[in-house]
Order: C-alpha cells, then sequence, then structure tokens
C-alpha cells in the first residue's frame, strides 16, 4: 500500500484489502524488522537473476544462484519473495505437430540406450530429434544433436523442409565440431529423415552407430524430446515471429548465447553444458 499510496487513494486500499485505516497508519509509523530489510535485498537480487535469465528461471534455479554467490536463504523463502514480486518462469504449455513418419521401409536400427540417458564421457552418445517453429510464413523446422553427457547441443539446422538435408545438417555441424572417435552411438526415433540411406551413409563416415527408439514409444527418445521442450518453452512460445528469419535468429541466440553457456540443468548439478564440460575435462 505503501509503494502504491502515489496512485491509489489509502481508504481505497484499505476497503479492498480489508485492512483499517488506522491500523496502516499505525504500521507506517513502525521500523521496518531486520527480517523485511533482509526480504527487501534478497528481492533485488532475485529481481536481477530473473531478469538476467530472460525470465525462465523458477525458484529452483534462483535459488541455486544465489547458493553459488554465497547467499544462505532457504528455497522457500525464495519462493516466497518471488510470489510477493509475481515473478513466475515464462515458460509456456506446448503444443504439437506430427514430426516423426515411421511408416517406410527404410532399415530400423535397434535400440541401444534402452531409456538410459546418460554417458560416462563426450561424444560417448548423442541423441537426436525434430520440432518444429510456427511463423506468420509457416512453419520453421529444427533439428538438434545433444551430448548426453553434458546436455550440450553440439549440432543443430533449420529449414522450411523437413527432409533428409536437415538431419544431415544438424549431423554435419555435430561432426566437425566435436569430432567423435568411433563408436558414438547416436540415437534418434525411427522417422523416414534418419532410417534414409542418405543419413545412415553419413552415420558411417566418422563411425557413427545408429540407434533408434521402437515403434510408438516416444520415452525411448525421451531426453532430446526434453530438450524440445525446453527449447519451445523458454524460447519459441515466448514469442511471435513474423517470419522464419525472425525465428531463426532468435533460436540461435537462445542456443548459442544462453542454453549452452549459461543455463543450469538440473541433471548436471544446476551449471551450463559448457560449465560441466570444463569441470569434468578440463
Amino acid at each position: 500500500m505503501r509503494e502504491n499510496a502515489t496512485e491509489f487513494r489509502v481508504a481505497s486500499m484499505c476497503r479492498a484489502l480489508a485492512v483499517s485505516r488506522s491500523g496502516f497508519y499505525a504500521w507506517l509509523g513502525r521500523e521496518e524488522s531486520a527480517h523485511d530489510r533482509e526480504d527487501t535485498r534478497l528481492g533485488a537480487l532475485i529481481r536481477g537473476i530473473y531478469d538476467d535469465n530472460r525470465f525462465v528461471y523458477g525458484a529452483p534455479r534462483v535459488h541455486k544462484v544465489l547458493q553459488k554467490a554465497g547467499e544462505t536463504c532457504s528455497r522457500k523463502r525464495v519462493a516466497r519473495i518471488m510470489r510477493s514480486m509475481k515473478l513466475r518462469s515464462k515458460a509456456t504449455r506446448r503444443y504439437r505437430v506430427k514430426t516423426t513418419d515411421s511408416k517406410h521401409d527404410h532399415p530400423i536400427a535397434p535400440d541401444l540406450l534402452k531409456r538410459n540417458f546418460t554417458a560416462s564421457a563426450p561424444n560417448r552418445v548423442w541423441v537426436s530429434d525434430i520440432t518444429y517453429i510456427g511463423t506468420d510464413e509457416g512453419w520453421l523446422y529444427l533439428a538438434v544433436v545433444m551430448d548426453l553427457f553434458s546436455r550440450k547441443i553440439v549440432g543443430w539446422s533449420m529449414s522450411s523442409g523437413m527432409d533428409v538435408s536437415l538431419v544431415l545438417a544438424a549431423l554435419n555441424m555435430a561432426v566437425e565440431s566435436r569430432r567423435p572417435a568411433p563408436g558414438c552411438i547416436f540415437h534418434s526415433d525411427r522417422g523416414s529423415q534418419y532410417a534414409s540411406a542418405d543419413f545412415r551413409a553419413a552415420l558411417a563416415v566418422p563411425g557413427l552407430v545408429a540407434s533408434m527408439s521402437r515403434s510408438g514409444n516416444c520415452y525411448d527418445n525421451a531426453a532430446a524430446e526434453s530438450l524440445h521442450h525446453t527449447v519451445k518453452t523458454e524460447c519459441v512460445l515466448l514469442h511471435g515471429y513474423a517470419t522464419r528469419d525472425e525465428a531463426r535468429a532468435c533460436v540461435f541466440d537462445y542456443i548459442e548465447s544462453f542454453y549452452n553457456r549459461r543455463r543450469m540443468h538440473s541433471s548436471i548439478g544446476y551449471r551450463s553444458p559448457e560449465q560441466f564440460e570444463i569441470a569434468h575435462t578440463g
């Protein structure tokens, strides 16, 4: 009420909040408690963390950032302060468009992961998937390749079409940037793009080993599905795109500037993919 006294009449605010005017004025005369002063200080830090991380961090990740900065407040306190400041993750709900065409005559690779989405070192297991981005010009399709060791996006591509060239471009980026040793597992769904002769030939050149989900089992590629959900809710669905080029620029910035370098991942100890790789590989 004190903060809004210049905009609203005190009498009106008291009626709306069911408090007495005498009680409000008595409260004004009291000195702010140490607890309230600490909440105010923490609130300023929380606001900075929230703004600096593209408005997508909720209380758990904000609390982790505060912990790393040496603050000793509890997660419940952070959540309470964020509620009072009306700060909540801007992540939005997902929607779905079919991107997997598994009705084809191409060979199907066995499922080598069996839902074990972990890796002991970089470039041991990669996962890949295709998703879609809506624009006023039509759909833009995004293919990504993620290293399960660090959850880093090591290859990606975008196109107005969903043919094999889309996934080949993402694969080529990953191979060029990471130079994996032969034997690295490449796991995907059993869509026609990944099962095609061209894609199987591209996997063979660096010695990658194909692995595919079972028919109708989306959870067999849950790590890649989860990645796309994160990109959608923290980037794509927060914006409207007039053109595909606008969408490309936004996704590029999210992946390269935020996701790989700064975004904390709970599965790797609330570190970013790059921080995790540096800590474990030197």
